[in-house]
């Protein structure tokens, strides 16, 4: 005898996985979640491993990814094709590194722009207006 397979609304879903109903028709609709069909129920009925996809594309993006890079790591989900996998992975982090080079670099203009205007008298303008009107260059 065949165990039949815990099914969930679509609200029962989204509370399983703490997305909104809203996150799971995206998903849907971009093809990282699957659209069951009516079987003469009132409800379209959806398994409960979907709360682990979908937990898994919310991992995903917080480190990150886009959600066409979780499309394609889905796709790799069985694990086999680890090559493909560090593929994607590696130009994630990547970008994470080019995002940390930008903010040190915001961190530097701003540390110094903020020592700039403690240091400035106050019959001068703010340097933190000006070099973001275009009046002083900061580096």
């Amino acid at each position: 005898m065949k165990k039949a397979v815990e099914q969930l609304t679509i609200g029962r879903l989204a509370r399983a996985a703490e997305v909104g109903i809203e996150t799971i028709r995206y998903y849907q609709k971009l093809n990282l979640l699957p659209t069951p069909t009516p079987n003469g129920t009132t409800f379209r009925q959806y398994p409960l491993a979907l709360v682990e996809r979908i937990r898994f594309i919310k991992r995903s993006q917080d480190l990150g990814f886009t959600l066409g890079e979780i499309a394609s790591l889905l796709t790799l989900e069985d694990g086999t094709d680890r090559a493909a996998i560090r593929k994607i992975a590696n130009s994630r982090l990547g970008d994470i590194n080019k995002r940390i080079v930008d903010l040190e670099r915001m961190q530097s203009i701003l540390t110094h722009l903020i020592h700039e205007c403690e240091m400035t008298g106050r019959t001068k303008p703010c340097p933190i207006i000006s070099a973001f009107t275009g009046g002083t260059t900061a580096h």
